[in-house]
């Protein structure tokens, strides 16, 4: 049976694409901080406080470090509002999600084949350009706020439902807590997987971040039906 119109223009948001980008999302934590010089590239707030404590012990050389990656992550968000204010002047055969999920596995890719050790930095800011691109364009998941490449606020948000399913035995707010709790799990499981594929396969193991995001695009496989 063809999906409905509201269906077709929200495949983005669907729990299979949250899914898969969580996993995605894990994975690149992972991949940064055991492959990449044991940092965490996903979220710019501990490299915001490394800057600051570099300032004041006057390291300005390591404070500039801190930035790039705040640059790229910047840059990230820049262009995914870019993607999405021109997409509805297209109206082509695409999502504009999709484009940005090309972007994301281009980058990935190529950040795979850049060797382990002096380009580490440059990856990390590829990953965090990536991670921008990706939380920004895919903020909801079954119409509610979520994010896929850091658990913070998924874990605020699942746990105040679970408070309102709990205190008003709300069906709703305990399915959307499931949400939550499920995409923490598998974001925690996509950087578990991550440690056995850096093990197996090095700098490389980056590319099955990729093949995750390459399984999103294809779910949002849109018929010229642009959102």
């Amino acid at each position: 049976m063809a999906n409905s119109p509201a269906e077709e223009t929200r495949r983005w948001e669907s729990f299979s694409v949250a899914a898969l980008l969580a996993l995605a999302g894990g994975l690149l934590d992972a991949y940064t901080y055991l492959f990449r010089g044991g940092v965490f590239a996903n979220a710019e707030t501990g490299n915001m406080v490394l800057m600051g404590i570099r300032m004041m012990e006057g390291d300005w050389q390591a404070a500039l470090g801190y930035l790039v990656p705040i640059l790229a992550f910047t840059l990230g968000i820049l262009v995914a509002e870019l993607l999405r204010h021109r997409e509805p002047a297209k109206r082509g055969w695409f999502h504009w999600r999709q484009h940005v999920l090309t972007l994301e596995i281009v980058v990935v890719t190529l950040a795979a084949f850049l060797p382990q050790g002096g380009l580490d930095s440059t990856v990390n800011s590829m990953v965090a350009f990536v991670c921008a691109l990706q939380v920004e364009s895919f903020r909801t998941v079954r119409g509610n706020p979520f994010a896929s490449t850091m658990c913070t606020g998924n874990l605020r948000s699942g746990t105040e439902a679970l408070y309102y399913a709990l205190a008003e035995k709300d069906r709703a707010s305990a399915r959307r807590s499931g949400c939550y709790y499920a995409i923490i799990a598998l974001f925690i499981c996509g950087a578990a997987a991550g440690v056995r594929l850096c093990a197996a396969l090095g700098q490389y193991a980056v590319l099955a971040a990729a093949a995750l995001q390459l399984a999103a695009w294809v779910l949002m496989m849109e018929k010229g039906r642009p959102a």
